[in-house]
């Protein structure tokens, strides 16, 4: 048990540690719900990891929670849909919440942050296939892309994020309990498609001050193959 435990202890470090920041973070998104019980641990984990340069945490509130007494006010339809795309791509029949996707590619349902930890330093240390970066210009966003090795078909996604919400959660499994929410995604949308033959440029609307993502990914919630932030 001891032995456990230690591990344990280890993983959360290097959760919570900052890495040395790399040109190609990797996506963490957490599927997750204010009216299920077991998602505090998991959004704590992503809290943590919030604020480390070499990941892009994001958290995704689904609505399929909503019935059993509480409407999560971060819940979004189109989240559920994307984590069904993962589970229908990676052949799995459930959907669950929390559930990790890590890099588009390692699924973890629960709290585990040893097999998080371990997930995240397999991807990062993957040679990446696609080159992003991201530049502000007045109220858009500007995107440079190009290919470093054979892809197949992209999609580009935007996302922005709000860093913190606190919610006095009043009804439902969590009824009574006050929760910090780290990363909260909205706005997501898909902005084009992408062949990876030639350079890509795309601009796109970023008016106010939360952070915004762009990640490149292969077609039909395939694999994350790069991603940036532009605060």
């Amino acid at each position: 048990m001891k032995h456990l435990l230690s591990a344990a202890c280890v993983a959360l470090m290097s959760l919570c540690t900052p890495a040395v920041a790399q040109d190609n973070p990797v996506v963490v998104e957490l599927y997750t719900s204010q009216g299920c019980s077991s998602c505090p641990p998991a959004d704590k984990i992503l809290h943590d990891l919030a604020g480390r340069d070499d990941v892009i945490a994001l958290a995704l509130h689904v609505d399929y929670w909503d019935y059993i007494g509480w409407k999560d006010p971060f819940g979004n339809k189109a989240h559920a849909v994307r984590q069904r795309a993962y589970a229908a791509s990676g052949g799995r029949r459930t959907v669950y919440t929390p559930e990790m996707i890590v890099q588009g590619q390692t699924d973890i349902v629960g709290a585990k942050p040893m097999k998080l930890a371990e997930a995240i330093a397999t991807h990062a240390r993957m040679a990446p296939k696609v080159e992003v970066s991201l530049t502000r210009v007045g109220d858009e966003v500007v995107i440079d892309a190009k290919a470093l090795a054979q892809t197949g078909p992209m999609t580009v996604h935007l996302l922005r994020y709000s860093p913190l919400e606190t919610t006095m959660i009043k009804r439902g499994e969590n009824r009574g309990k006050t929760l910090n929410y780290a990363n909260v995604v909205e706005g997501w949308q898909v902005l084009g498609d992408w062949d990876g033959t030639s350079p890509l440029q795309m601009r796109a609307e970023m008016s106010g001050d939360k952070p915004c993502v762009v990640i490149i990914q292969s077609a039909g919630a395939g694999p994350i193959l790069a991603a940036a932030r532009i605060k």
